[in-house]
């Protein structure tokens, strides 16, 4: 065992088994040892990648998305435009790059950066050089005195799930615990206290429950309410209620054993969407309907955009990028690759939807 997993058996043993959603929080965020804050590996050379860095595109829409949405807001100035852990900061860049159409739009931005990773803010900054831009901890750091425009891509799906399984009639919890010789398991224990859950489940049925997830959707939909805005969760998830066990570890861009190694591979769950957007609107803000990522992007015009990508390629004497390109764009969109499994919400105080979640959209 190394460190993080030593202390991790000792607070075992001295208050027991730890909630999954503990187990996520300690190995991810822990100052000495968490995953984030020591070793965050994205890109193609590190533990997983994101859409942003398959493409610019994705984050190309996104910045046609939020100057669209700014628009429909009224074009207010100052606007907060705020990201939701930022990563490699490569969607930012390509955000702001796309923004570049709307000199306006980048006067009226403030922007913030909501992120806990010290070496991923480091590569932020870096990334986005000569943009004046804010750090916040959480998004309650951020002030609320402008509307905001929140962007969330892949940030919902570390944010730790309580994990209950149906066993003999009964609901128990599953916990990280301690094995004969010491090491981390997986065991189960009786539910909390007030814990409902439903009676006709199947056997062997496992529900994951995040009030996390919830808790960070209420909050959009306070901020919302209150100053309005919009925000955009784009993750991967569920879009109706289910069962199923989404915990996972990625290390090497490989599935690996979540208890083996706590602190050197990234732990996620899928998104509940469902709850996320009720809690948000009990926040007080509207919500869109849950959309899958590749019907939101071919709204946004993510295929005319890889068009005009693909020609100057050819004309530039460059084929070969044009064929990459091609490839970027059908992982981003295709069911086979990120365009079903991932979803995308709007939290919003708009009338009407904002672009990207409309059938017309879709048709045009």
């Amino acid at each position: 065992m190394d460190g993080l997993a030593l202390r991790l058996a000792r607070l075992i043993q001295e208050t027991g088994p730890l909630t999954l959603a503990q187990y996520m929080a300690l190995c991810l965020h822990d100052p000495a040892d968490g995953y984030y804050a020591t070793r965050p590996g994205l890109g193609a050379a590190g533990d997983f990648i994101t859409a942003p860095e398959v493409s610019q595109m994705f984050g190309e829409m996104i910045g046609v998305w939020a100057v669209s949405v700014w628009a429909a807001m009224g074009r207010p100035a100052p606007v907060r435009l705020v990201e939701l852990g930022p990563g490699s900061g490569a969607l930012i860049g390509d955000l702001l790059r796309a923004a570049k159409a709307e000199p306006a739009f980048l006067a009226a931005m403030d922007l913030w950066l909501v992120e806990l990773s010290a070496p991923l803010r480091k590569a932020q900054a870096a990334r986005l050089a000569g943009v004046p831009v804010s750090f916040a901890e959480s998004l309650d750091q951020v002030p609320r005195d402008a509307p905001v425009i929140v962007i969330g891509n892949e940030f919902l799906d570390c944010f730790g799930v309580r994990q209950f399984v149906r066993r003999d009639g009964a609901w128990l919890e599953h916990r990280v615990g301690l094995d004969a010789s010491g090491g981390l398991c997986l065991g189960l224990a009786p539910p909390p206290s007030g814990f409902s859950a439903p009676a006709d489940a199947p056997e062997g049925a496992v529900l994951e429950v995040s009030s996390a997830q919830e808790a960070l959707g209420e909050a959009i939909g306070l901020r919302i309410g209150e100053a309005g805005g919009a925000a955009l969760l784009i993750d991967y998830g569920r879009d109706r209620f289910g069962f199923g066990d989404t915990f996972q570890a990625l290390a090497g861009h490989r599935k690996v054993d979540p208890l083996a190694r706590p602190g050197h591979a990234d732990l996620t769950v899928h998104v509940d969407f469902p709850s996320v957007a009720a809690a948000a609107r009990r926040g007080g803000a509207r919500t869109t309907p849950i959309t899958e990522q590749g019907r939101f992007l071919q709204r946004m015009g993510i295929a005319a955009r890889a068009r005009t990508l693909c020609d100057s390629a050819v004309r530039s004497g460059r084929p070969e990028l044009a064929e990459v390109l091609a490839r970027q764009l059908h992982r981003l969109v295709d069911p086979t690759g990120m365009g079903q499994l991932f979803k995308v919400l709007c939290v919003h105080a708009l009338a009407a939807d904002p672009p990207g979640f409309s059938d017309a959209e879709e048709a045009a």
